[in-house]
């Protein structure tokens, strides 16, 4: 009974989504249509729809596709392997986690995206200033998730293993990582998330190229509805990402 109310529950879900977005897309095509909105700010949707089918075709998004996703793979790998590694050690510690989570905590709060002109100077207007801020931002949830994970274990475990004869190898692998892997992989989460609207949202700012680049380029030339369909095309992109990287979640704690 509960599985095909869970059924049900994600069916009905799914269809106040679809309802919403159908809702939505009227909503913009008779404002654009009927309702007198100047189309030289808010596009017709189908006109937004045939520049996405051109721009699909002609397949004219692809060097900046690369710049976007390669800026985002660098810059998450560094942030992953750096954030993961220094959690963990300070984790090691209570004294260092007393120490080093509310710094951490406190500069996570600060909006790090004020410091990309320190940035663009320190690394220029290319990729290198684009992967430094998002290696940045995605850092903190990283050490953070991961401190809260291998910091916090329930000491019974920790003690029962111990008592068992566990060696160090061993408690990391039996105990302190299946414990703490659930909290980490949702720190990853949030650092891949960030890390790919913050490098967007950098690439407006100042780049020389990316998706973010290529928006304020038409937006600036008034090409208002290939602007449109390129911010559908990244809204997808962003949103399939995020979609792969909570399915891997989602996987790894039903193990």
């Amino acid at each position: 009974m509960s599985a095909k109310q869970d059924r049900r529950d994600k069916i009905a879900s799914r269809a106040v989504q679809v309802g919403f977005l159908v809702a939505l897309m009227g909503f913009w095509y008779f404002a654009t249509a009927y309702w007198g909105v100047n189309r030289l700010l808010l596009p017709n949707p189908l006109n937004v729809w045939q520049e996405l089918k051109d721009v699909l075709g002609s397949g004219e998004y692809l060097p900046d596709l690369k710049v976007t996703l390669t800026e985002v793979a660098v810059a998450f790998a560094i942030s992953c392997s750096t954030g993961v590694t220094l959690g963990y050690l300070i984790s090691r510690s209570q004294f260092l986690i007393k120490v080093f989570e509310p710094l951490l905590a406190g500069f996570y709060s600060v909006p790090i995206i004020l410091f990309l002109p320190l940035y663009v100077l320190f690394f220029g207007l290319g990729e290198g200033s684009k992967i430094a801020l998002g290696t940045t931002i995605s850092f903190f949830p990283i050490v953070l998730n991961t401190i809260a994970g291998f910091g916090y274990v329930d000491r019974i475990f920790i003690t029962a293993a111990r008592s068992m004869g566990a060696s160090d190898v061993q408690m990391f692998r039996y105990v302190l990582l299946p414990a703490a892997f659930p909290v980490i992989l949702t720190g990853l989460r949030i650092g891949f998330t960030v890390t790919l609207l913050s490098i967007l949202g950098s690439e407006t700012l100042a780049s020389l190229a990316g998706l973010g680049h290529k928006i304020v380029h038409l937006a600036e030339a008034m090409e208002t509805a290939r602007m449109f369909a390129y911010i559908a095309f990244v809204v997808v992109i962003a949103a399939f990402l995020n979609s792969v990287v909570s399915s891997v979640e989602r996987r790894a704690n039903r193990r």
